[in-house]
């Protein structure tokens, strides 16, 4: 995998905000960035009213939960379209490839 090659995971997620939890639909990407030898990992959450309710009222930080990982992020203002960009920098929530031996 070269450092441009991107992973990732469309599909179901849920949003941990403390201890309540917000069913989303996520489109995440992500790549390790060799210069600092971590994996960067972002995308959008899909207009959700409860999600917009939560930003508004200032929370930025949440876990996220895919089927195969999860991940604390933090999301950003909303896009023209309502959707949510997130991201983090640590273990991404989604099952990413092990590289190939050599």
């Amino acid at each position: 995998m070269s450092e441009h090659d991107e992973e990732g995971y469309t599909g179901e997620a849920t949003l941990t905000f403390g201890t309540d939890e917000v069913k989303v639909d996520v489109d995440l990407r992500g790549y390790f960035q060799p210069i600092d030898g971590r994996y960067h990992w972002y995308g959008r959450v899909k207009q959700n009213d409860e999600v917009t309710t939560r930003v508004e009222g200032g929370a930025r930080n949440a876990v996220l939960r895919t089927p195969t990982g999860e991940a604390e992020g933090t999301l950003t203002d909303p896009d023209p379209w309502g959707r949510y960009r997130v991201g983090g920098v640590s273990t991404p929530p989604y099952k990413i490839e092990e590289p190939a031996e050599q």
